[in-house]
């Protein structure tokens, strides 16, 4: 098995757009080729699925320990010919500016994996070569597989790349992609689109492929990368003992709904719960016999207009919640289980109405950063003192909270400092703004199972 970390010298450099090209084109030549993302990450991760054929997981140094991520890696590289690692921000860009912590390089160190480096270069020469050769020689445990040139203006301008990097002859070039803007990712607010708003076509996903077959050497750099020897992968924990799912979790999966970490539905699955997905969008009523209910994140409020007019959703969901169904949260999941959400114009959406909230999407970022999450009573992810870690970034605010409603989330971000209180509970439903990365400590699947196997032993 081989891998590579592709990294960028700043956000923006095409890093994504590179990445997806070689899973596209590695693909197409027959290599089995498994994604990951660095960071807390949904769209590109979407992304990488629909080009690679596989699902993409999330690594964080944050949010799990350096061996989580090894085992996850580990776990997910077993059957493959090759691993692909997109980076996050410029390469040694983390936490502050005194370490690594959090920083592509980082993780690549920690995977022992070599990384391609990408370059804009865009009104650059000659003046690249010195910049590919502060990369090179920063952090000497960092191993530098090779740069490739993005946002390359013309041949003339390729050759004085070209010349530059083979005369200063430290680090080696692997090919410069011209300027293709027609291939770039539509953005918005949140970043990209996801995948499920813009899927990548085949015909995208041919013209990424047929531009790095043109303009990389492909052979070359996975021929450069070193085999590697990461070591047998350990069970973290045990797989359910039940022959067969022992209860049925509601998975809300549509436009709307589409941020997961996908490892956080398998430590779901180890524990013993069924996955059902359904649309809150397109179906008139719960998926029946579930045990239990997870709304992720997404952009509900892109989808107000059809949300609302789903009453038959929102009537079964209200039922379901005051019969003390489980019912887990984050962020756009939470906006969703609120009365109702006002728009830009202050037009007002009705929503589920199982907790007495109102959400009101702003015109500016409301919150951004990794939190650690304590328990401060007993709930559906586990006892009062139970902590896990995650990652909050939403444009919306709840516009006031009932004094009676309790929080059981005492809220630290990375750097400490005083709690908030967030992790709104009523019934039995559990909604937050922070996404809960399950292997920072599983056993918050293991007892929302739990949770969920009570609930259907009382029914």
């Amino acid at each position: 098995m081989r891998g590579l970390v592709v990294a960028g010298t700043h956000s923006g450099v095409g890093k994504t757009t590179l990445t997806l090209g070689l899973l596209a084109a590695w693909r197409r030549q027959g290599v089995k080729v498994q994604p990951f993302k660095v960071g807390p990450d949904f769209i590109d991760p979407g992304h990488h699925a629909q080009a690679a054929g596989r699902l993409s997981h999330n690594l964080d140094g944050w949010m799990l320990t350096q061996e989580a991520n090894l085992e996850l890696f580990r776990r997910r590289v077993r059957d493959v010919d090759l691993a692909v690692v997109e980076g996050v921000m410029g390469l040694f860009d983390g936490y502050d500016g005194k370490s690594e912590a959090g920083s592509t390089a980082q993780m690549a160190k920690w995977l022992k994996l070599p990384v391609l480096l990408v370059v804009d270069a865009r009104s650059m020469a000659r003046s690249a070569a010195a910049l590919v050769h502060g990369f090179a020689t920063f952090d000497p445990e960092l191993t530098l597989a090779g740069v490739v040139f993005n946002r390359v203006g013309s041949p003339t301008h390729w050759d004085y790349l070209r010349q530059a990097l083979e005369q200063a002859g430290e680090v080696r070039c692997f090919g410069g992609l011209p300027r293709e803007m027609e291939l770039a990712i539509p953005e918005r607010h949140l970043g990209l689109v996801t995948t499920e708003d813009h899927p990548l076509g085949a015909g995208y996903l041919k013209r990424l492929a047929d531009l790095m077959e043109s303009y990389l050497d492909l052979d070359g750099l996975l021929a450069a990368l070193p085999s590697l020897n990461l070591g047998e992968a350990r069970q973290a924990v045990p797989v359910s003992s039940s022959r067969s799912p022992t209860v049925r979790l509601g998975v809300a999966r549509d436009q709307a709904f589409c941020f997961y970490y996908p490892d956080n539905l398998e430590w779901l699955a180890r524990f013993g719960a069924e996955i059902i997905p359904f649309s809150p969008l397109h179906d008139k009523d719960l998926p029946g016999e579930v045990h239990g209910l997870y709304f992720g994140g997404g952009y509900p409020e892109l989808y107000a207009r059809q949300l609302s007019a789903n009453q038959t959703m929102r009537r079964a969901l209200r039922e379901q919640a005051v019969a003390g169904l489980p019912i887990y949260a984050e962020c756009g999941g939470l906006m969703y289980l609120c009365q109702e959400i006002w728009d830009l114009e202050k037009k007002q959406y009705a929503m589920a109405g199982v907790l007495p909230l109102a959400v009101r999407i702003l015109g500016r970022l409301k919150a951004l950063g990794y939190r650690e999450v304590t328990m401060a009573a007993d709930s559906l992810l586990g006892p009062a003192g139970t902590t896990a870690r995650g990652h909050e970034f939403h444009y919306s605010e709840i516009i006031s909270v009932p004094a009676a409603l309790p929080k059981l989330y005492q809220l630290t971000t990375r750097t400490g400092g005083e709690s908030l209180r967030e992790g709104y509970f009523l019934n039995q439903v559990l909604a937050s703004y922070v996404h809960l990365h399950f292997g920072s400590n599983p056993e918050v699947a293991r007892h929302l199972v739990a949770r969920c196997r009570r609930f259907k032993e009382k029914t």
